[in-house]
């Protein structure tokens, strides 16, 4: 037990993996999107609509939720793999990933609730764009000095 722990320590402190933490951020959005997705197909399934939303407000927003989380995150996951190999502080790329789940989740819970929770939206895309702007200018000045 106490190899198994030093190990995880080295690997995930020391950053022995190239991007390991990106790995797990991108994981973890991943299930957020199946977690959409799933909530689509199950709608679509149980009220027989295979192509577009005919109308239904509640399809159309799970519709938007997936879509807007398929809009952001590779965007937000590509930059914290930057961030990530160009050296940043462990916990500055730990920070910045937890930003963008904890965004795509919220934005998501806010957006599907009925009726739509705007506090829930708002915070989903100040964290998500938050995250992308700092991603953004890390990765900026890295490059440039």
């Amino acid at each position: 037990m106490k190899d198994a722990l030093s190990c995880l320590v080295k690997r995930h402190f020391l950053g022995a993996s190239m991007l390991a933490i990106t790995s797990i951020y991108a994981a973890l959005i991943a299930f957020v999107f199946i977690w959409l997705s799933a909530r689509v197909i199950v709608y679509r399934r149980k009220n027989l609509i295979s192509m577009g939303d005919h109308g239904d407000n509640s399809l159309l927003k799970r519709m938007r939720a997936q879509g807007n989380c398929a809009e952001y995150a590779p965007f937000g996951i590509l930059l914290l793999a930057l961030v990530e190999m160009s050296g940043a502080p462990l916990i500055a790329v730990h920070f910045l990933g937890g930003m963008l789940v904890l965004g795509r989740i919220v934005h998501a819970w806010g957006f599907s609730a009925s009726p739509p929770v705007m506090q829930g939206r708002v915070l989903g895309m100040v964290l998500t764009l938050s995250m992308i702007l700092l991603s953004a200018l890390g990765s900026l000045f890295h490059g440039l000095f």
